[in-house]
């Protein structure tokens, strides 16, 4: 089975990640309409922003209806985690579109830390020792962060979605029991009714995707991303505030151990589970001395590394789609720029706290993005950088802030230095009240 060679998409979200995937879809000649729902400020430059909540199935199911939709990108992990894919394939009238995306069953990968760490230990991937804690058996979690199975940093998570703040690493064991109970008692809503509990993993994180049509799979670029607030990894954690791709410690030998010790059990437990598996596949790793061990899995492209990762991919995207919807994705081709993309996200002042939304943003580049039928690395803005909207919307024909993280400025360069030092100068041009961005993305990589 093949799409239509000329498709109408609908992709849904808001965000930078979902940005990224518009500016890219928007680059193939065989595209005919894009439609992204909600969007943003910066997607309407891609293709027509539909007011719609992605997590409306109902509403959606009539759109694709009446837009003559062939195919639905999902961006984010919630409408996922909720069954959007089995929505569609349980509806006689809308089951033949696919939807690039795992099954709800699937999306426990990322919508349950316990259910990962279970498939992880099924199917032999590396990664940290564990034990789950609910209220039921608080003392025998707290008696656990005691033993001398784990030392510190303890590291808790919420077994839930987040929003990628539910995870905390705590020095010391008082204050590490403490947060447990609080967790428990609510912390972060439903999403720590259950918490697990992990060995923590010295080393280097980086991020591994995977596109898979359930039976074979593509490694697409790595990217290092960086979630703390503060320069040198400090502060809060944050859902990011920069990415880098490729990285430098990823070599060829430590990304055919990633290949063979996870990518490859990983998507031999999705067939042999018969999970319903057409989408991404995002590997948390961390380069424990030059052993790869897995952090986590989500379901869905990260953010903000998407805003690196598809800018250095050069092939078509839809391609691309077309091979994981029809499970012909062993005949599809994937080509990268060995060019460094860099990202540096601008956030709200007092983000991951509290920040006010609304203001005015000046001094964007002028938006150039790709009209359907170029293709390689096209960027809207200037030369090699392209401006990606992540919290922005419209308000009077005017580009507001409307959300933390507010923008992530991508650059192409043949260093990181050179990539980095783009995106800044583009950075420095923009003005809205409150921004603020890390000035070392990259640094720590020299």
């Amino acid at each position: 089975m093949k799409l239509p060679q000329t498709v109408n998409i609908l992709l849904l979200g808001s965000g930078g990640r979902e940005h990224a995937f518009a500016w890219k879809i928007a680059q193939s000649p065989r595209l005919e309409k894009l439609f992204i729902a909600p969007g943003n400020a910066g997607t309407r430059s891609c293709g027509v922003n539909a007011d719609l909540d992605p997590s409306n199935f109902p509403a959606i199911k009539q759109f694709v209806l009446n837009n003559y939709i062939n195919l639905v990108v999902v961006g984010p992990e919630q409408p996922l985690v909720d069954g959007v894919k089995d929505y569609f394939l349980n509806d006689s009238e809308i089951r033949h579109i696919p939807v690039i995306g795992p099954s709800q069953e699937a999306a426990r990968l990322e919508g349950s830390k316990e259910y990962a760490k279970a498939f992880m230990s099924r199917h032999g991937v590396p990664t940290a020792a564990y034990f789950t804690v609910t209220k039921d058996n608080v003392e025998e979690g707290c008696a656990f962060l005691a033993s001398d199975k784990v030392q510190a940093p303890y590291v808790l998570k919420a077994d839930g979605l987040a929003a990628g703040k539910g995870v905390l690493i705590i020095d010391d064991l008082a204050e590490a029991q403490a947060e447990l109970r609080a967790m428990l008692e609510g912390k972060f809503g439903a999403a720590s009714k259950k918490v697990v509990i992990e060995e923590f993993l010295s080393g280097i994180e980086v991020s591994v995707f995977v596109a898979t049509d359930g039976k074979s799979y593509k490694i697409l670029p790595e990217a290092k991303d960086y979630k703390r607030i503060g320069e040198g990894d400090t502060g809060p954690n944050t859902g990011g505030m920069g990415a880098v791709s490729p990285v430098p410690f990823a070599t060829p030998e430590f990304m055919e151990k990633v290949r063979t010790r996870i990518v490859e059990p990983t998507i031999r437990g999705i067939r042999e589970e018969e999970l319903d598996y057409t989408g991404f596949i995002f590997i948390g790793l961390m380069n424990c001395g030059g052993e790869p061990k897995v952090i986590e899995y989500n379901v869905r492209m990260g953010d903000p590394e998407t805003e690196v990762v598809l800018p250095r991919i050069t092939s078509d995207i839809i391609d691309l789609f077309e091979g994981i919807a029809h499970g012909t994705l062993e005949e599809k081709t994937v080509t990268v720029t060995p060019r460094t993309a860099a990202t540096v996200v601008c956030v709200s002042g007092g983000y991951p706290g509290a920040y006010e939304k609304g203001f005015p943003i000046e001094g964007l580049p002028a938006s150039a993005a790709p009209a359907a039928g170029e293709s390689g690395e096209v960027a809207a803005g200037e030369g090699d950088t392209i401006v990606f909207h992540a919290g922005t919307a419209l308000k009077g024909g005017e580009t507001v802030t409307a959300g933390g993280r507010v923008l992530a400025v991508t650059s192409l360069g043949d260093s990181i230095p050179a990539a980095t030092a783009a995106s800044y100068k583009t950075i420095e041009g923009i003005t809205y009240e409150g921004k603020y961005c890390r000035r070392d993305i990259g640094r720590d990589l020299l």
